[in-house]
């Protein structure tokens, strides 16, 4: 049977609000509309960013054996991918880099009733249509909103893989119902901040800052948790990760240090903002980086782990 469009917005999660477009595909935004005018009016690569699929994903429980949809590629900044989890396995992988920019991705599914879940690429913007499954679809039960926000790292850029990033490991464990902000190349910046009408979060995790530990002054940093608290309250509890270890800038590492030291003291003044020290959730090594700066799948796969830990605690 055909999923509408209007059908499937029951089981895509990771979007505050939904467009059709006039050829029929369904295209999911994290960010208000006045949000994105922001980005699009402050720089192009973080309004491109701002509008990427995010790994987004599809999930539900179905006893359904086949399943396909269409897709199109609008905009591709790295070729990562789309990915077929089932009951917690990961069991299919489309590459972009394989993939032409339209076309049907289909998937065989095993016998019997299981939760699946689909992920959309990370540094792409994905739409898609004629949803199609050979049975019934429930949309699975998820615990807490959580509203995410962050830089490339969040976005998910470095493991390659939409599966793999560490909010989506995070996820995949806490079952949360969350809305990703994360944009590649981001900071500290209070302008974003917008009230997004009908989003009330359980909680928020931000992750910003190393890509301007060399800011001469925190007013950034500073100003960024008062538009936050001003916007949500102080009785929401936020969580600060502060930025994970990066190794590409060993002459600048006191200041790099110092930045992050700084970070904490600046949200640890609040009473309703958690902060976990992100120099504790990836090792120190080249092996677990892409680029020395961001985690691949071994990074974020500790990064996950260790931040799930620190959460339940």
């Amino acid at each position: 049977m055909i999923i509408t469009n209007n059908e499937l917005k029951s089981f895509y999660y990771g979007a505050y609000f939904f467009e059709e477009t006039s050829d029929g595909y369904l295209q999911a935004f994290q960010y208000s509309k006045a949000q994105m005018e922001y980005f699009r009016e402050a720089f192009d690569f973080w309004y491109d960013r701002c509008m990427a699929s995010t790994a987004k994903t599809l999930e539900f429980v179905t006893s359904a054996t086949e399943l396909s949809f269409d897709y199109k590629i609008i905009w591709k900044g790295s070729e990562d991918s789309f990915e077929l989890m089932i009951d917690g396995l990961i069991s299919g992988i489309e590459y972009v880099k394989d993939l032409e920019d339209e076309g049907t991705i289909s998937w065989s599914l095993p016998e019997g009733q299981k939760k699946v879940v689909i992920y959309l690429p990370v540094d792409a913007t994905v739409l898609i249509k004629s949803f199609s499954i050979n049975a019934e679809v429930e949309p699975v039960s998820k615990n807490e909103k959580v509203l995410w926000l962050g830089d490339s790292i969040t976005q998910g850029f470095g493991p390659l893989r939409s599966s793999l990033t560490y909010v989506s490991i995070t996820n995949s464990i806490m079952n949360y119902d969350i809305i990703n902000q994360g944009i590649g190349g981001y900071i500290y910046d209070k302008k974003s901040l917008m009230k997004m009408e009908g989003c009330t979060p359980d909680k928020i995790i931000v992750s910003l800052g190393t890509n301007q530990f060399e800011s001469e002054t925190m007013t950034d940093v500073e100003e960024y948790y008062e538009t936050l608290i001003g916007i949500y309250g102080n009785e929401i509890p936020i969580i600060c990760i502060s930025p994970i270890w990066r190794g590409d800038c060993p002459d600048k590492i006191d200041i790099f240090i110092r930045f992050c030291e700084n970070i904490k003291k600046i949200a640890g003044s609040y009473k309703n903002i958690r902060v976990i020290d992100g120099f504790k959730l990836v090792p120190h090594l080249e092996e677990y980086y892409l680029d020395n700066l961001h985690p691949n799948s071994l990074g974020t796969e500790e990064y996950g782990r260790r931040l799930i830990r620190e959460i339940s605690e």
